[in-house]
């Protein structure tokens, strides 16, 4: 089984994921095994997230993750929280989510931000601006440290960061779940010395405790 999120068996076509957001700890474990049994996934990724809850991510080629999804939410009945399916998910999506690197990269004067109370709709917001507009994903930042939250960070020029951001909020407003959305015109450079730095709050603080980085 491959443990890459990004690979395709096909140059130049992205590969389809799923994920499923569960209330539940032991539902979300016996449905990611259900998920995994039913399909000849190319990966899956699962594990807890705060606060107490589980996710179930898959990846492969668009039928077989199709499947499992169905499998999955069959399984988890009334633990499913939220869930998305992507058969052509963008690179640069896959990539700000396998990030490890707690501080976003802003390139451009604007920046948009999409909240969203789960984190399968952050993912289906951030796919759906970033095809709809030239902008850089940012950031993907999901429920650890957050409440449970997720949210998205676009950069570019100021139309492009509007489109995607209009785009990210109409494409996920079937599941009712986007919280704030907000464009901000001309990033303040302070502002994006911070997000550069670190997206934490904790974290900028213990870097030099109330005095800037120099």
């Amino acid at each position: 089984m491959s443990s890459d999120l990004v690979s395709s068996d096909t140059p130049g076509i992205d590969p389809a994921i799923a994920m499923i957001e569960f209330s539940s700890i032991a539902v979300g474990i016996t449905a990611g095994d259900a998920m995994i049994k039913a399909s000849p996934l190319g990966s899956i990724y699962a594990g807890t997230v705060h606060p107490g809850k589980y996710l179930v991510l898959v990846s492969g080629d668009t039928a077989s993750v199709d499947e499992a999804l169905g499998v999955g939410l069959a399984s988890g009945g009334s633990a499913v929280l939220d869930s998305v399916f992507l058969p052509d998910i963008h690179p640069a999506v896959t990539g700000a989510i396998a990030s490890a690197d707690e501080a976003a990269w802003i390139d451009g004067d604007a920046l948009g931000i999409v909240e969203t109370e789960h984190i399968a709709t952050v993912i289906q917001a951030a796919d759906a601006g970033v095809k709809a507009a030239f902008v850089e994903v940012s950031a993907v930042r999901m429920a650890d440290g957050l409440g449970g939250k997720g949210y998205v960070l676009f950069s570019g020029e100021v139309a492009e960061v509007e489109a995607a951001v209009e785009a990210a909020e109409q494409w996920s407003a079937e599941s009712g779940y986007v919280l704030q959305a907000k464009v901000i015109a001309q990033l303040h450079a302070e502002m994006a010395f911070n997000l550069n730095s670190d997206l934490r709050f904790r974290s900028r603080l213990s870097l030099r405790p109330l005095e800037r980085d120099s």
